[in-house]
């Protein structure tokens, strides 16, 4: 099969994929790459606004012949079309069918559940590496805990994460989050193991990987932890990552469990985020987000260049070895993190699909529906130092 466009952004005229846009121009990896989306017009501005001279591929997610010839054609699919289970269903499946890698930056687990049944023996068969959710939905919670496991010579029994961070919402991840609340999904996205494979955990693993967290005083990081909004799509998909470095023999640990937490600075402000959390889940799934979402941004409109620049993330991860030792590692880097971070972020990982083949974990026969630790590992880590993703510690 002639692959001759290494990566193809696909949803290239929304917010995100703009930003992609921009950075791969800024990369200058000697790599051939083009745009897609469902909108010629749209495609061309976008070329004509960064001022960058490639292929513009038309091909709605419906339209299974044109996402053929796009896949056909390319050797990864970097997408930033959400919301995922509306956009990206069809997309996934012909980049299977047609061998061409994958990544995105969805937080939809429930989706991703469904791409792992149709798709991870396919792809595993093939070697073909399909990463969803490589956005900061779930790289600094997955990589996080993968750094750190390389940098402790025992088996790990535990790790705690702890986030902060500044930035804006686009009307994408708005629209995204808005709409799962009327999907009618059962009680089965409850379950903290949703992507594991199955028989991949203990009922010890599961007691200790609720995703009810309190606020508490951690002294290892001189900080208080609260509930974070990102925790349930994140801890799945470090959960995963556990379970596929197992069937590698790389396992963290035999009884490892996994945990998410905000971080804050107060026990005051983490009482003040507890509230805040529970006030956005009420009006999520009553009908007060009919009343919200006007006043909110639409799809395609995005933080400020100024909130974009100002913004940063900085997560910090407790580590416990079988043993009882304790240590504190750190992954941070400045920048919006769900935008300018994120294009960053996905676009990295495109480019290690591309650039890095032969040092990617697993080896070059290695595949299926992955995560960044497990897809990825040690060559991301190693792209994301370079470029103002820092990884420290033992601290």
């Amino acid at each position: 099969m002639n692959k001759d466009i290494d990566i193809v952004i696909y949803g290239a005229t929304g917010f995100t994929g703009q930003l992609c846009v921009k950075y791969l121009k800024s990369v200058d990896d000697g790599i051939t790459w083009a745009i897609a989306g469902r909108n010629k017009a749209k495609l061309d501005e976008v070329a004509k606004n960064n001022e960058v001279e490639v292929e513009i591929i038309v091909a709605d997610c419906e339209d299974e012949e044109a996402l053929g010839l796009l896949t056909k054609r390319s050797k990864v699919v970097l997408s930033t079309a959400g919301p995922f289970h509306r956009y990206g269903s069809k997309l996934v499946a012909s980049c299977v069918e047609n061998s061409s890698h994958y990544v995105d930056i969805t937080g939809e687990n429930f989706w991703v559940k469904g791409l792992i049944e149709k798709h991870h023996e396919e792809a595993a068969s093939k070697g073909i590496r399909i990463i969803p959710s490589c956005g900061f939905d779930s790289i600094p919670s997955d990589l996080g805990t993968y750094f750190a496991s390389t940098q402790v010579n025992a088996p790990i029994k535990r790790v705690e994460s702890f986030h902060s961070f500044k930035g804006g919402a686009s009307g994408g991840t708005l629209e995204t989050m808005f709409s799962m609340g009327s999907l009618g999904l059962g009680p089965e996205m409850q379950d903290t193991f949703l992507l594991n494979p199955k028989d991949s955990f203990s009922e010890e693993q599961r007691e200790l990987s609720s995703d009810r967290v309190g606020i508490a005083k951690k002294e290892e990081i001189e900080a208080w932890s609260g509930p974070f909004v990102m925790a349930a799509a994140n801890t799945r998909v470090v959960r995963r990552t556990a379970a596929l470095l197992a069937e590698r023999q790389e396992n963290y640990g035999t009884e490892f469990t996994y945990q998410e937490h905000a971080f804050h600075a107060s026990r005051w402000s983490a009482i003040i985020s507890l509230f805040s959390t529970i006030a956005i889940g009420i009006v999520l799934i009553t009908p007060l987000k009919h009343l919200v979402r006007p006043f909110m941004p639409k799809p395609g409109e995005g933080p400020s260049e100024e909130v974009q620049r100002t913004g940063f993330f900085d997560c910090k991860f407790i580590v416990e070895t079988e043993d009882g030792d304790k240590s504190v590692f750190r992954m941070f880097g400045e920048g919006d993190p769900g935008y300018r971070v994120t294009s960053k972020l996905v676009t990295e990982c495109a480019l290690a699909l591309v650039k890095d083949v032969d040092s990617l974990p697993g080896g070059s026969e290695y595949g299926g529906l992955l995560t960044s630790a497990s897809g990825l590992g040690e060559t991301l880590i190693n792209r994301l130092s370079k470029v103002g993703i820092l990884f420290e510690g033992p601290l």
